[in-house]
Parts: C-alpha cells; sequence; structure tokens
C-alpha cells in the first residue's frame, strides 16, 4: 500500500473517532496516532489531512452542502461524511494533488470502509464539488 493511501486510511479513522467523540485536541490525535502503525511518511500525510480538515471544515462543509442537493450533513453515514470532507480538503486547498486523484481515492475508501451505495454517492457528490471549483 502506498504512502499517500495508508496515510488517506489513517485520517479516515481519526476523523471518524474525532467525529464520533467530539474530542479533536492534540493529545487524542497524538494518542490515535501513536497506536495505528503506518510509516513516517503515511501519519505526516494523515496528519496534514486531519489537520485540514479541523481547520476549514465550516468551508468544506459549506461545499459539501452544495454539492449534496436533498441530502443534509446530519443525515449522511458518518463514514461517507467523513471521506467526502477528506477528499473536499483535497480538491479545495491541495493544490499538489491531482483532482482525479483525490476523488479515486475517496471512492476506493468508500468501497473499502462504507456501504454497497457508498462509491457511487462519494463520487456524485465529489464530481459536484470540483464542478463548482472549475466554474
Amino acid at each position: 500500500m502506498g504512502t499517500r493511501r495508508k496515510g488517506r486510511e489513517l485520517a479516515l479513522q481519526a476523523l471518524y473517532q474525532l467525529e464520533m467523540t467530539g474530542n479533536a485536541s492534540p493529545e487524542s490525535l497524538d494518542l490515535f496516532f501513536n497506536h495505528f502503525p503506518g510509516s513516517s511518511g503515511a501519519k505526516e500525510f494523515s496528519r496534514r489531512l486531519v489537520s485540514g480538515v479541523i481547520a476549514r471544515r465550516k468551508e468544506i462543509d459549506k461545499q459539501i452542502r452544495l454539492a449534496a442537493e436533498n441530502w443534509k450533513l446530519s443525515r449522511m453515514a458518518k463514514v461517507d461524511l467523513t471521506i467526502l470532507r477528506m477528499a473536499t480538503y483535497e480538491i479545495l486547498f491541495c493544490p499538489d494533488i491531482p483532482l482525479n486523484v483525490s476523488i479515486d481515492e475517496a471512492i476506493e475508501l468508500g468501497k473499502r470502509f462504507g456501504s454497497g451505495d457508498s462509491a457511487t454517492f462519494i463520487n456524485g457528490v465529489l464530481d459536484q464539488v470540483a464542478r463548482s471549483q472549475a466554474a
């Protein structure tokens, strides 16, 4: 598994934990990263994603709301929402990551960690996020 793919998996798990516990303290995140395996590069990339999503959550959620017509964030599966937040962060704020890579990786995370419909849902929402950025 590549460094960034492992980093995205770790970020998904850390952000999901944050979503479920409401604890985004540096100590909580340090504890998480100390207990899950991954190379230093994967953990560094993961921390970049986690800190970016936390810092820009309002902007990210606004874009997801606009892209996910007829869906309230509170009604989305938490895993799907967490994946959408990570990928939207990449699309909006990581110009070093190609758009198609962000979307493809999010779809793969949806297939691995989400439900049977997650990949299709994630693809549709992220396609709209990407189109809004291109306009």
